[in-house]
């Protein structure tokens, strides 16, 4: 079935906007919508209100290693034909430890950024020795041996603050929260073994490692950093899980700053630049909202993912089937009005180009519509695998939708396709929360918290059965508990910024297709079958039919036909009012040719 849609512009894209709240779907100029009654994977509308949307940690870690790597702080491996990253010969900071200590000071006193001043230097040595003093625990079996530890980080402390963080802590030049880290890493390590089949030994040396607070993480760093007194004359203490570093004289400051002449192991530190892991540089991000249109560089890079991400066959990942798949669309472009209604943007499809240091990433396939923006696909670079770029931009894509409601306060929804409970690459979206699931018969939106147990019994649910039965003041207790489950920070939360960027493939592949499901779901027109509300008995005569170039009524054309066409039509254009409902119907035309 092919449906145009009559009136003007704006009135099509409300259209539209009405059918993805009937549950269908488009791909390229083809709409479609699944029998959720006979398919095996089910697939339910799901959408979240932007203004309520609240990250989880695994998401606010996402967007501060994309901030890392922008700024140059993250270590990652880099394939060939990649961007250059910084700290590219090592994939992690935290090295095995039977690695030497003199091979980890050669990397920690490695060349200077360009541009950067001597504080900048200092800090960084600093942290390379927190680094070397906690390979020494992991060698001593103080910290267990298999656990992934974040980055030590030094910061110099401001002379403002010195007051509010420790009383007489005047000579306070410089603090780590690195025990928070450590801590929380550790905490996390338990967890993931009490999942697994792991030796005795193992889990022990965990448990014992997981009872140590930051408080006691610090004063065993802080003991392995005694000679920087010596060395830097730096007096190392540990306040409260904190590493606090107090120079020992009133020149020590102006001293540490100053850069040794030999490498004799004098009172002073050595900053001298050597051959060894360079400083990263900057890297300059940039989002561009371009309007649906063939782009070859897109094409490109859409070719290489398909290919090495879903093993597509070259043959397979045509022009022609790019263009029909994310190039093609049957909205038509609403411009901008100047008022409060269209977005600057305006309405209609766009591609959003990700680009760093002037190369094409990743590229988020959208539609902008008066209530929502509904994302369709996402397809990225390869070799940026680590930056889990699906994720990321679902998050900007979440923050645009913010930041545009203030312009155009009735864009407040962000669509996310369709969500399969029964298919575990697609449960990944749930976790964009609070969001909601359309019933698949009375198409009322419901919670999702309220629709996954239901939906862990059995795959296909009628979904407003259960909400209407809801007791409302139970509702509300546990969307209050659930929020307040979110919204929970410990001690360790605050401190907690990873720098893990190994990936799990199959979510990061999964956030690039934020509605790719056309295999198996099935495109039929039927849903579960006509209710009282969706039919009357003069439901058809209002329906416009398009015959040729002519827009006429049903009504108008029933005596033109005889009653065997009659009766057929007749059932055609039922099944059309189920499809679409009763007060889309009358605003379509119904194609006969």
């Amino acid at each position: 079935m092919f449906c145009s849609i009559s009136g003007d512009m704006i009135h099509y894209v409300f259209s539209f906007i009405a059918l993805l709240d009937r549950g269908w779907r488009r791909s390229g100029c083809f709409l479609y919508k699944p029998e959720m009654d006979r398919t095996c994977c089910p697939s339910y509308t799901i959408r979240l209100k932007a203004s309520d949307f609240v990250p989880s940690k695994e998401q606010q870690r996402v967007s501060k290693r994309m901030q890392r790597f922008l700024d140059g702080t993250l270590s990652v491996k880099k394939s060939d034909g990649s961007i250059d990253a910084p700290n590219s010969s090592k994939g992690s900071y935290i090295v095995a430890p039977n690695e030497t200590a003199s091979t980890a000071a050669k990397d920690s006193l490695a060349g200077n950024q360009e541009g950067s001043n001597k504080a900048e230097q200092f800090t960084h040595y600093l942290s390379e020795q927190i680094g070397n003093a906690v390979r020494a625990c992991i060698e001593c079996g103080e910290f267990p041996s298999d656990a992934q530890l974040p980055k030590p980080s030094v910061k110099q402390v401001v002379q403002g603050k010195r007051k509010l963080l420790v009383e007489g802590s005047e000579d306070l030049l410089y603090s780590s929260n690195i025990s928070f880290q450590i801590a929380a890493a550790l905490r996390r390590a338990n967890k993931d073994v009490q999942c697994l089949k792991s030796s005795e030994h193992i889990k022990q040396e965990l448990s014992q490692s997981t009872e140590s607070t930051p408080k006691l993480i610090a004063e065993k760093l802080a003991s392995y950093l005694s000679h920087l007194s010596e060395t830097c004359g730096l007096l190392v203490r540990a306040c409260n899980g904190h590493i606090n570093l107090h120079s020992t004289t009133k020149e020590a400051y102006s001293d540490i700053l100053k850069e040794s002449p030999t490498g004799s192991g004098g009172k002073k530190c050595c900053l001298k630049k050597c051959s060894g892991r360079p400083q990263g540089k900057r890297q300059r991000l940039e989002i561009r909202l371009n309007r649906s249109s063939f782009d070859p560089e897109e094409y490109a890079l859409y070719r290489r993912y398909q290919i090495k991400v879903h093993n597509d066959t070259p043959d397979h990942v045509s022009e022609s089937s790019y263009k029909r798949f994310l190039v093609d669309t049957p909205l038509i472009y609403v411009p901008y009005t100047g008022d409060s209604t269209v977005p600057p943007c305006g309405f209609g499809s766009f591609h959003q180009q990700y680009i760093i240091n002037g190369r094409l990433v990743a590229v988020g396939v959208i539609d902008i519509l008066p209530k929502c923006l509904s994302s369709k696909y996402l397809f990225w670079d390869p070799d940026l695998a680590f930056l889990s770029l699906g994720k990321y931009s679902a998050l900007q894509e979440i923050g645009w939708v913010r930041e545009t409601e203030v312009h155009c306060p009735s864009l407040q929804y962000y669509y996310l396709g369709y969500y399969i409970h029964s298919c575990r690459k697609m449960r990944y979206k749930a976790a964009y929360r609070p969001s909601e699931l359309l019933c698949p018969l009375r198409y009322q939106w419901v919670p999702f918290n309220i629709a996954k147990p239901l939906l862990d019994t059995k795959p296909y649910v009628v979904l407003s059965d259960f909400d209407s039965l809801q007791n409302e003041e139970s509702a509300a207790a546990n969307s209050f508990e659930d929020h307040m489950e979110l919204q929970h920070d410990d001690a360790f939360q605050e401190q907690d910024e990873l720098n893990d960027i190994s990936v799990d493939e199959d979510e990061d592949e999964e956030m690039s297709e934020l509605d790719s499901e056309d295999s198996d779901d099935g495109s039929g027109p039927e849903t579960s079958g006509p209710t009282a509300a969706d039919i009357d008995d003069g439901g058809v005569s209002n329906i416009a039919i398009g015959l040729k170039q002519a827009r006429l009524r049903y009504k108008d054309l029933e005596q033109a036909f005889g009653p065997t066409e009659r009766r057929y039509l007749e059932t055609q254009l039922h099944r059309y009012v189920r499809a679409v409902g009763p007060e889309l119907s009358q605003r379509m035309v119904y194609s006969l040719g």
